[in-house]
């Protein structure tokens, strides 16, 4: 069962968006929770127990949600991945973007695009644990970075949060991430997140102990304010990095105790590999290695990889990206 299913996902090399994504979901989601039934379309209504960031998952099998309490801190549960994307046909997608008119369009907003993409058929890897619960963000899709306002030793950090939704094509991500980015480097500008932690860093050492800690109680039940998981760099869906930029290779980034991020994907420079084809020849090939550090509490790990999969077939035909998903697909309930 899992070879044929994993022959189906190498297989999609026009559209992963049809019925085999959403029968693969089923399969997966089914280990999960046996009373969860089938994958609905229909975007689910929030009922008591969500939260202001995700909806309560109901139908965990007891397992599953024993398993939260016995591995409940997020740096305990994190499984360390990595792997390489062949970027020929990326390079190539990248250039016809810029002669389109998409002024500094490159690999990032590929990866994020095709993240996205993922999560429209892969709904569970958006989800995340707080208080030992596990919520499903729908679609909402929280993407945060780390930018700095200049390319020099000096220029400070800022970090920055990103919506996205999973009919979102290549060119709204786009437009969504310079939108923000010129936003935050515009000249002496502060972003929200700089703004809160200037506030916070104002508070005397022994206070501001006791504030984290009652910020992360009352975010344990869900009820820090929404103003404040906005602004917060330690809640969202994902965080991404670029080595890239920088010239060295992929790091492994911890998760965070405090907030709800299940995932921190780290990208490096393009290197070239030559590899020996069938007939004997020696072909040159670009390659960009990636990183993922990933709370395995979320789902299963052939739910994971199948992900992943997926990921890897849209940044291998980016084309895809540009038209929205033909159906998305909801998490179970």
């Amino acid at each position: 069962m899992e070879t044929k299913i994993d022959e189906q996902l190498a297989e999609q090399n026009v559209s992963a968006d049809n019925s085999n994504s959403a029968s693969v979901m089923g399969a997966s989601a089914s280990n999960e929770s046996a009373a969860s039934g089938a994958i609905s379309t229909e975007k689910k209504k929030r009922r008591r127990g969500d939260r202001k960031d995700g909806r309560l998952i109901r139908s965990l099998a007891p397992m599953n949600r024993v398993a939260l309490y016995i591995m409940p801190d997020r740096s305990g549960a994190s499984v360390y991945f990595h792997d390489s994307f062949e970027i020929t046909e990326v390079e190539n997608y990248i250039n016809k973007k810029r002669k389109q008119g998409l002024k500094g369009f490159g690999m990032m907003h590929v990866i994020l695009a095709s993240y996205v993409r993922v999560i429209s058929q892969r709904p569970a890897v958006n989800r995340f644990l707080s208080g030992q619960k596990l919520f499903a963000r729908d679609d909402d899709i929280q993407v945060l970075l780390t930018i700095k306002r200049e390319m020099t030793l000096e220029a400070e950090e800022t970090i920055i949060k990103m919506h996205f939704t999973p009919t979102d094509t290549a060119d709204q991500v786009y437009e969504k991430i310079n939108k923000l980015l010129q936003e935050s480097r515009a000249e002496s500008a502060d972003t929200d997140f700089d703004k809160t932690a200037s506030i916070i860093s104002h508070i005397p050492g022994v206070l501001l102990k006791f504030s984290i800690w009652f910020l992360k109680l009352i975010d344990y039940f869900g009820l820090l304010p929404a103003s404040l998981l906005e602004v917060s760099p330690f809640h969202g869906s994902f965080f991404i990095t670029s080595m890239g930029s920088l010239g060295i290779p992929p790091v492994y980034h911890h998760l965070y105790d405090f907030g709800n991020i299940p995932a921190f994907m780290s990208f490096g420079a393009k290197r070239k590999q030559n590899e020996v084809r069938p007939d004997g020849t020696v072909q040159t090939h670009k390659y960009i290695d990636f990183t993922v550090v990933c709370d395995e509490r979320i789902c299963d790990g052939f739910y994971f990889a199948s992900a992943f999969k997926l990921m890897r077939n849209y940044i291998r035909n980016p084309h895809q990206l540009d038209e929205p998903p033909t159906q998305v697909i909801r998490d179970i309930d």
